[in-house]
């Protein structure tokens, strides 16, 4: 499990691991049970999409060791995670649910994240302290600065943690986002999973350097490139970029380089542009079957612990289409719900502001003060 990736420009190469990490033989195993959750959830999901019974999925598939080895790193509950879009991983490490998922991918009016309204995969749990996964790419970025200095001054102890592609990389709220958080310190991480394409551009076409990591020097903070495909090298990355945070040292930037197993989206086509080799030697770094190898070849994890633990992983995914598929849609009454403050009509919510515009001596725009050099 040792990282093939250099330290270049100030950034650090995440150290090899071993099963004897600080994780506990049942954590080892729970650890990858969350995995391969995640992976039999996203596969169930293409099924259903391909039969119709779901209009999209876009997939975690060559993620999952990035997203639960770093996701064990936090505080669920306590800490603030910003999730993007293929984090299926992460939101089940951090106790949101496969029927949680399912209400979301079926638009169901109990989807705990939107209530129906928002596209699958768009993650939110105010109990688990995950905000809603932003549509537009790399905006949760300095939305995550931005909590992280409101904990900051509030002197809490949480820490903050935002994910995204290395497509957002090339994004200004990126830029803005790190640059913010180097220049105050603050507690907050910066992952980004690395699978070498942005949709259908690669990294060579993104960016001019070789890793995501070598970005941090700019912004005064550690930058460390890791082998995304094994989790217990993620999760000390992670550990010690939390412990760093916590003790008042500042932020962290992780290039956990990983690989996409599928297409972009269920609505692309990535042999367009992608060759047949490369997808191949994508398929060869899948972390659920390297890192299930490792486990049996440390004697963590034998043949019956795995079909049992299928079975059950089976029987969730199961449960969760099943009560997903049944469960009520929103009820148009429902069209206005957290779009109009309550005790305000949306009927005559626009025309009120309208008023409250041209007359409302709160507005500047309506009062005869403008231009008067006050």
């Amino acid at each position: 499990m040792r990282s093939t990736i250099e330290p270049r420009l100030g950034t650090k190469a995440s150290p090899p691991t071993t099963v004897s990490s600080r994780l506990s033989q049942a954590q080892l195993l729970d650890l990858y049970s969350t995995m391969l959750l995640s992976r039999t959830l996203d596969e169930r999901m293409w099924l259903l999409n391909r039969q119709g019974r779901g209009s999209f999925t876009i997939s975690c598939q060559g993620h999952e060791a990035a997203q639960v080895g770093s996701a064990f790193a936090f505080r669920s509950g306590q800490d603030v995670i910003f999730p993007y879009y293929r984090d299926v991983g992460v939101v089940l490490t951090l106790g949101m649910t496969p029927r949680d998922l399912m209400l979301a991918f079926f638009a169901r009016a109990a989807d705990p994240s939107s209530g129906g309204r928002q596209m699958p995969n768009h993650f939110a749990s105010a109990a688990h302290k995950i905000m809603s996964v932003s549509s537009p790419v790399a905006t949760q970025i300095p939305q995550a600065a931005g909590a992280a200095l409101a904990m900051k001054i509030r002197r809490e102890s949480a820490v903050v943690a935002v994910y995204f592609g290395e497509g957002c990389t090339s994004s200004g709220h990126f830029h803005e986002g790190l640059n913010f958080a180097g220049i105050h310190r603050l507690p907050v991480i910066f992952i980004c999973e690395n699978n070498g394409w942005a949709i259908s551009v690669p990294r060579e076409k993104q960016m001019a350097v070789s890793t995501v990591a070598e970005r941090a020097a700019a912004y005064g903070m550690p930058g460390v490139a890791v082998d995304g495909t094994d989790p217990l090298a993620v999760y000390e990355a992670t550990l010690q970029a939390v412990e760093r945070a916590r003790s008042g040292g500042g932020p962290t930037l992780i290039d956990a380089h990983v690989c996409r197993l599928t297409a972009h989206s269920s609505d692309d086509d990535d042999r367009r542009y992608r060759s047949p080799e490369e997808i191949e030697l994508a398929r060869r770094r899948d972390p659920l079957e390297l890192f299930r190898r490792t486990l049996q070849e440390r004697g963590v994890l034998d043949s019956a612990a795995e079909e049992e633990m299928r079975r059950r992983i089976d029987t969730l995914v199961d449960d969760a289409v099943i009560f997903a598929e049944a469960s009520p849609e929103p009820s148009p009454d429902s069209l206005h719900l957290h779009v109009y403050a309550p005790g305000r009509p949306a009927e005559d919510g626009r025309a009120r502001g309208r008023e409250e515009t041209a007359g409302s001596p709160r507005h500047p725009l309506a009062t005869s003060e403008i231009g008067k050099g006050r």
